[in-house]
């Protein structure tokens, strides 16, 4: 249903540390980095047919996080969710929520960990149990 997701962010340098390393741990691999006609300066994370993308925003006004919104990413396994979570926490993002592990919901058995990027945006990584 997505094509892509974007995101603000006060400090692009940061996030693409951030972003490099936590979405590397899925397989992503360099963003492509684009300068809008306005100067601002966006990565684009292409992975599995989708794009996730950060972006300084283009109005010029301070970048804010999205209250209530949160942003899932699919992983193959528990373990890959666990080193989802731990890779966050260790390039600058929080851990939220309950730890890292196992829920079960009237949707089934998943493994989820709910960190926030230095920016403040809400990450879930997710392996839904077969």
């Amino acid at each position: 249903m997505f094509y892509h997701v974007m995101i603000g962010s006060n400090d692009i340098e940061q996030s693409k540390r951030f972003y490099d390393a936590v979405l590397g741990t899925l397989g992503a691999g360099e963003p492509f980095r684009n300068e809008a006609p306005s100067g601002h300066i966006r990565l684009f994370y292409r992975h599995e047919g989708s794009t996730f993308c950060v972006s300084e925003p283009i109005n010029g006004e301070e970048a804010t996080c999205a209250n209530g919104g949160t942003i899932g990413f699919k992983c193959h396994s528990p373990e890959q969710v666990q080193i989802f979570h731990d890779t966050a926490v260790a390039n600058g993002g929080q851990s939220i929520e309950d730890p890292p592990g196992l829920r079960e919901g009237a949707t089934g058995a998943m493994h989820l960990a709910y960190v926030r990027d230095p920016d403040g945006n809400k990450l879930c990584a997710i392996y839904r149990v077969k």
